[in-house]
């Protein structure tokens, strides 16, 4: 989490951060968000397990990760310049209603026996096109929905709400596979839905002017100008484009690796790693008192390697949850220090694209990533690849070591990204 802030507002202290929850507006969203990431969770946990019963191929397994974050080569950019141009509410209801059709169709096909591999990767993929478009509009409504004040502890209450649905979501997912099929799991992940949207149809958002008549080219243009022109931001994406691509392998490869222990044991390995991601979220503020933004990152990168490591040898289930909590705890430090600077560092009309091409790089990262050590899986093995993949997380880090964060420029809270 962020640290506390001690401000006044309307009479009255905001002094921890648990804030923002007093305040009806984001209290709400809050809670409807942590229901609908449930459903995402229990929703990756059903496609990860339906393809490895569907087919034994580790680079099909994988391409299921790679399908999810895809989308963002082709819309995620433009989603940040529409965010920014058009009524963040109205835009947020489609993409939502999106996700609600594709996740219950493919549910329903699903209980009828219909679906093929590569069924299950359109549907993977149109799903991940929803979330991509949604993304932006979505975490840039948070300053929005609470005072100036609470606005870092409410980024850290989201992430805080995403690990807990991280936590929660992978082990009821994986009961309801256990007991039921992965269709079940994916009508869930389509209901889970409507919570967010109910707010959003009743949010009374207040009227904000956006550049309507500018060109979608021409708002793209200025979004990239601004990022060549901020050293923080080329910092933080040239970061978080060396650890993504060696990171993805994990959570790609995590069905294969999981395989001997069902569908239970898979969505509980999930689960750890989830638990791991608020253990780190609980710490980090005593880490960035004792070390430097840079310090924690370089660590916990070198412990996120060691652990990718690990899990590609480790066997035993209890040894693996303990690799994959570890795991949790190193990605939520690392992604926390990479996600701020695009978040508050770009002012409320350069927000959603600064974010998008946040996003683009990380999950472009992800995508890429996951089909390299796929394919690689196939052709050598898991654990030759797992090693292959934390040898690059350590080559990237000492390659990128001049684009340094400093904690005069980053403000540490952990970030949200769907993988």
């Amino acid at each position: 989490m962020s640290e506390s802030l001690n401000a006044s507002l309307g009479g009255r202290t905001t002094g921890s951060a648990m804030a923002p929850l007093r305040e009806p507006l984001f209290r709400s969203l809050w809670f409807a968000a942590v229901i609908s990431y449930t459903g995402t969770w229990m929703q990756n946990v059903g496609a990860g397990w339906l393809m490895t019963q569907l087919t034994t191929s580790p680079l099909k397994v994988a391409l299921v990760q790679a399908a999810t974050t895809l989308p963002v080569f082709l819309v995620i950019l433009p989603a940040g310049a529409l965010a920014d141009m058009v009524d963040r509410r109205r835009f947020l209801l489609i993409t939502q209603a999106w996700m609600v059709v594709a996740a219950g169709l493919l549910g329903i096909l699903t209980l009828l026996g219909w679906t093929t591999p590569w069924l299950l990767l359109i549907f993977t993929f149109v799903l991940g096109l929803g979330a991509v478009m949604n993304d932006p509009a979505w975490q840039a409504i948070t300053p929005e929905v609470v005072c100036a004040e609470n606005h870092a502890p409410a980024v850290a209450l989201n992430s805080v709400g995403f690990n807990v649905a991280r936590s929660v979501g992978p082990a009821l997912g994986g009961l309801v596979i256990a007991a039921t099929n992965s269709g079940v799991a994916f009508l869930m992940n389509a209901a889970s839905f409507f919570g967010v949207i109910f707010f959003l149809y009743r949010w009374k958002r207040p009227s904000f002017e956006h550049a309507a008549t500018e060109r979608m080219m021409d708002s793209l243009r200025a979004g990239l100008r601004y990022m060549r022109g901020d050293h923080i931001v080329r910092c933080v994406l040239v970061r978080t484009g060396a650890f993504s691509l060696g990171a993805s392998s994990l959570l790609a490869l995590l069905p294969v690796i999981a395989r001997e222990h069902g569908a239970t044991g898979y969505g509980l390995l999930l689960g750890a790693f989830g638990l791991g991601a608020l253990a780190g979220a609980a710490v980090l503020p005593r880490l960035r008192n004792l070390y430097s933004v840079d310090g924690v990152v370089t660590a916990a990168t070198v412990l996120f390697s060691a652990m990718t490591f690990a899990a590609g040898q480790a066997h035993a289930f209890h040894w693996l949850a303990l690799v994959l909590f570890s795991a949790g705890i190193a990605w939520i430090a690392i992604l926390a220090c990479l996600n701020v600077a695009a978040q508050t560092m770009s002012p409320p009309w350069m927000r959603a694209r600064a974010l998008s091409m946040y996003l683009l790089v990380l999950q472009g990262g992800m995508a890429i990533g996951s089909a390299a050590w796929g394919a690689l899986a196939t052709k050598y093995g898991v654990p030759t690849t797992m090693l292959c993949s934390a040898a690059a997380l350590i080559l990237g880090l000492i390659a990128v070591r001049k684009y340094r964060l400093t904690s005069r420029e980053l403000e540490l809270a952990p970030a949200i990204v769907r993988d």
